[in-house]
């Protein structure tokens, strides 16, 4: 069935190449085309554009459309387009005339744009909490491991020293900052494109705000061709905060694969967290950090796609669009996976305190806290400079003992309550709750 159809038949393979993908990605989309519908249909019934009767038989209808979207084995046979043409369908099938009239003063445009927010809105409250998981076990591994010592590298090479709860928190803290993009994009999505119909709005008398208020949007697209042009605008920014996460974690995947590796040692993952090798029966790889890392990389690639996809389009819809889940889905999975995969394994990471100021590859680790201590002696910086370069470069150098550094974010000082707060305020600063509860409210109406 298409919306579109006009008994005119279409050509062999165009149903293939235009349908592509779609069916497969609309089961994402599927429970929230039916609270989108049921949203809309109460606007018609409200604004007299539909009377009580078909209102009343629409909102049943949908109630129970949304209970059948739900259930694990849900399909979109090879009859329909998509999920809208599969809903209007079940519900002229049940309801007969009532389910015809749902498609007033809608297209197919604002209505698959407002399924996309909706999902993406859902889609970013999961990406939250599982950040949040994985930065509260980052912080506890910091609290915990904060005295354990770690080289710190510049160009890979020995530097100064670190810690593990420097390390550890430095990821959480990081995270943190991804969160600011990923709110920057949560904007972008919740904002109620509906009623911009086809992009150009209706000739009848809807309630936009009505509709905003009952999908729990915080504000509306209220320019209907903005609300258009939003089409591959909303999907860029969520894909420049995943291609942020992918950095974020790639890198911190590729420290645990060097960590892990015999040459460092200073991560150990546990053996049921590894995987073998086919001829060498000693081998235990940390493929999941290899996985998060190239997954995560990838995740980079998605705002160059989504703007290539629509650079230099003209205003209005474009079919091209359409292609943006096939970029864009895939990503927030593998994010997710990603996400969770991280916080399983590292939970079971043990470290090792690898920091002997005697051993010879960590001899000079300590060079710029002697040159620290020199200075506090009555030297100035150039001259103690010169004077623990001259004792590195004729090898009369001996370390310092352990560093003392009290700084705010040093290793005596890692300030993890602070960079607790920073987390907790920017997930507050989402406020789900708003639109969780306008959707419970819609279902149960």
């Amino acid at each position: 069935m298409k919306l579109w159809d006009k008994g005119i038949h279409t050509a062999e393979g165009i149903d293939r190449f235009t349908v592509g993908n779609d069916r497969d990605w609309d089961k994402h989309l599927a429970t929230w085309d039916v609270i989108g519908s049921m949203a809309h249909a109460q606007m018609l019934q409200s604004t007299g554009i539909i009377d009580a009767a078909t209102g009343a038989a629409l909102q049943k209808g949908l109630g129970e459309l949304l209970k059948t979207v739900g259930e694990a084995d849900f399909e979109i046979g090879q009859d329909y387009e998509d999920i809208h043409s599969w809903v209007e369908f079940q519900l002229t099938e049940t309801l007969g005339d009532p389910g015809k009239q749902l498609h007033t003063a809608r297209s197919r445009n604002d209505q698959v744009l407002l399924d996309i927010k909706l999902f993406l809105r859902e889609e970013i409250r999961q990406l939250c909490a599982l950040t949040q998981e994985l930065c509260d076990l980052l912080l506890a591994k910091a609290e915990t491991c904060k005295d354990k010592l770690l080289p710190g590298y510049t160009h890979l090479q020995v530097a100064m020293p670190s810690s593990f709860g420097l390390w550890f928190s430095a990821w959480a803290e990081s995270l943190a900052d991804d969160l600011l993009l990923l709110k920057a994009a949560y904007d972008t999505v919740n904002q109620n494109p509906l009623g911009s119909a086809a992009g150009y709005g209706s000739s009848f008398p809807i309630d936009r705000r009505l509709t905003t208020q009952l999908l729990g949007f915080e504000t509306m697209h209220y320019n209907v061709v903005a609300a258009q042009l939003s089409r591959g605008k909303t999907e860029l920014h969520l894909g420049m905060a995943l291609a942020a996460f992918g950095n974020t974690l790639s890198r911190m995947a590729m420290d645990v694969c060097l960590y892990c590796s015999q040459n460092f040692g200073f991560i150990k993952l546990p053996a049921a967290y590894t995987t073998g090798s086919s001829i060498m029966p000693h081998k235990q790889n940390p493929d999941v950090f290899e996985l998060v890392r190239g997954k995560a990389q990838r995740l980079g690639a998605i705002p160059q796609e989504l703007l290539l996809l629509s650079n230099g389009l003209p205003s209005g819809y474009h079919r091209e669009f359409q292609l943006s889940k096939d970029i864009l889905f895939p990503g927030i999975l593998a994010l997710k996976d990603c996400l969770e995969m991280s916080t399983a394994v590292l939970k079971e990471a043990t470290v090792v305190d690898v920091v002997d100021p005697q051993d010879d590859r960590y001899r000079y680790l300590f060079t710029v806290d002697s040159i620290n201590e020199e200075i506090k002696r009555g030297s100035s910086f150039r001259d103690a400079y010169r004077k623990v370069g001259k004792e590195v470069q004729d090898g009369s150098y001996v370390a310092s003992q352990t560093p003392n550094h009290s700084h705010e974010g040093s290793l005596g000082n890692l300030c993890l309550p602070e960079i607790a707060e920073k987390i907790r305020l920017r997930t507050d600063s989402f406020d789900f709750s708003t639109w969780q509860n306008a959707i419970a409210r819609l279902s149960k109406s």
